[in-house]
């Protein structure tokens, strides 16, 4: 049997779509549910899972009780066994026991799912010598263990399962500041390094900096789009630095880590959240168009800190009226790797995959990929 280790942080990712940029701190989880903030981790931790039925007779999960593990596994009929228990409301602490306690049972390998707060308290458990995998379900996910989606997640496993020789490598375990990132500041933190599976598609690189940007070419590509924006209707102008300078062209307050609603080149809404952008859509009498720029060195537009625009509001926007704009440094730097989208929603991920006009200059445009991760393996145990 191969043996996977599973901890899951029930309420990872609860502050994204309502707006709050992060889940940690029990004041955050209180003010994210009195929103409408919905959990979102079990069932991407199953989307991961899913993956890996055709082998279900060859994995045996050692995990957490309840919502940190034992539920989801058993709904998907996977041996389980588990291994920590607790009372009450999980906290970070069962996160690093179970860790430990996995650690000792030597599991083959140690998925969690969360984000960076999760990818911590992992860390601090077991260090750097232990072989493990994120499955992104947190708002901010800078560090570079997590898979690029869920279902890249399972597809690692599944490669393993399939005896297909998999190396290691030692990739950065960062966090951020949650009540600066509140404020637009980021200041992150490397805290150490991690072993991860080294399947360059599958697992997410480090988020990097806007310190190399062509300064000339985003002044271009704001200058353009502020352009656009200014003849009216309504416009989503997503979080980040690219996007941040289109605001600045207009001359206009912007939420640096948020989303932004204008309206006949005005702010209508400051630092929305889902439900404020599916009013907005619902109200315009004209087609709402978006501006989202990439995450740095990782390649996501969509559900990296950003999960405001969530499935049915892209669903509500249209693929056509979705802009993204990267300078052609932030391309360059990613290699040839492709665009990602991990909104949560697997069939809206592919009929965002394709290829998409990058907006790079004034009226100067890169066609790119956005891709879909090889998260599905090859073949099936039964051939």
């Amino acid at each position: 049997m191969f043996e996977i280790g599973l901890i899951i942080n029930p309420v990872a990712g609860i502050g994204g779509r309502v707006g709050l940029k992060g889940s940690d701190g029990a004041a955050v989880k209180k003010e994210a549910f009195a929103r409408g903030a919905v959990c979102e981790s079990n069932r991407r931790t199953g989307d991961a899972l899913e993956v890996l039925l055709p082998w279900r007779e060859q994995i045996r999960f050692l995990t957490v009780k309840g919502e940190m593990g034992a539920e989801t596994v058993a709904r998907l009929g996977f041996s389980c066994e588990v291994i920590h228990e607790y009372t009450g409301e999980s906290t970070p602490e069962d996160t690093v026991t179970a860790a430990r306690r996995l650690q000792d049972r030597g599991v083959d390998l140690l998925l969690f799912a969360g984000g960076d707060g999760t990818a911590r308290n992992v860390f601090d458990a077991i260090g750097d010598e232990f072989p493990v995998l994120g499955i992104p379900a947190g708002t901010k996910i800078h560090s570079g263990v997590y898979a690029v989606t869920p279902q890249a997640a399972g597809g690692v496993v599944a490669r393993l399962l399939d005896n297909k020789a998999v190396g290691l490598m030692a990739a950065s375990v960062m966090d951020i500041d949650e009540d600066a990132f509140r404020q637009g500041i980021v200041k992150a933190r490397r805290y150490g390094e991690m072993l991860v599976p080294d399947i360059e598609e599958l697992v997410q690189a480090v988020k990097s900096g806007g310190g190399d940007v062509d300064a000339a070419a985003l002044t271009d590509i704001a200058e353009f789009v502020a352009e656009s924006v200014a003849q009216g209707g309504t416009w989503l102008i997503g979080s980040g630095s690219t996007c941040a300078e289109v605001m600045n062209v207009l001359g206009l307050e912007n939420t640096l880590l948020g989303v932004d609603v204008l309206v006949d080149g005005a702010v209508a809404k400051a630092d929305a959240a889902e439900q404020d952008l599916l009013a907005a859509i619902d109200q315009s009498e004209t087609p709402v168009r978006a501006v989202v720029t990439v995450i740095g060195g990782q390649g996501h537009i969509f559900g990296r800190g950003n999960q405001q625009f969530s499935p049915a509001v892209l669903k509500r926007l249209g693929k056509e009226n979705i802009w993204v704009i990267a300078t052609p440094g932030k391309l360059r730097a990613l290699a040839g790797r492709p665009l990602l989208v991990d909104t949560g929603d697997v069939g809206l991920d592919r009929s965002l995959a394709g290829s998409v006009q990058v907006v790079v200059g004034y009226e100067r445009f890169a066609l790119y990929r956005v891709g879909l991760p090889g998260n599905m393996p090859d073949e099936h145990p039964d051939g």
